[in-house]
């Protein structure tokens, strides 16, 4: 094996067993919360004229309507990011979004012949955020969040040494 084998078998072999996993799922956190926080800001901010305008879905009223979305994208989010509740948070986002894509976006682009997943479709916002959630959603919040805090919180209390706990997690 020459050099340049030696250093990119050393390089890979270094970059497929040392994942950064924990960061990744950090990263994926912050920026999904951020990117829906920007939306449930920009609705706040632009409550009273979104209040008779937003579209009335699932029954509710327009203002009903838009409230839960302002709640979703603002309080899911930052529980997000903190990775606290991660699991349980990333569903309502997940059920905003099967919403804002069926009725919403659905209602757009009923004129067009064939819907398509394309970059200049209303509908692929909504269907990018749902891929992410569900990521979320399987794969947790990892070790730098609130989540992974409040585990070794709870293990702790049942008298385990510090390995017995780390392992459990």
């Amino acid at each position: 094996m020459n050099s340049i084998q030696k250093i990119f078998a050393a390089f890979f072999m270094r970059s497929t067993g040392w994942t950064y996993s924990n960061l990744a799922r950090l990263f994926m956190r912050l920026f999904v919360g951020m990117m829906l926080l920007q939306f449930g800001v920009r609705h706040l901010v632009n409550y009273n004229l979104l209040a008779t305008t937003f579209p009335a879905v699932l029954g509710m009223s327009s203002e009903t309507s838009l409230i839960v979305m302002i709640i979703i994208e603002v309080g899911c989010s930052a529980l997000i990011m903190l990775g606290a509740f991660t699991r349980l948070m990333c569903i309502p986002p997940i059920i905003a979004m099967i919403v804002a894509e069926y009725y919403i976006v659905h209602d757009l682009v009923s004129n067009l012949p064939v819907y398509g997943l394309d970059s200049t479709d209303p509908g692929y916002l909504p269907i990018m955020f749902i891929g992410i959630y569900i990521y979320l959603l399987i794969a947790g919040p990892g070790k730098i969040s609130f989540d992974y805090l409040m585990s070794i919180y709870f293990l702790s209390l049942e008298e385990k040494s510090e390995e017995e706990v780390l392992e459990d997690v």
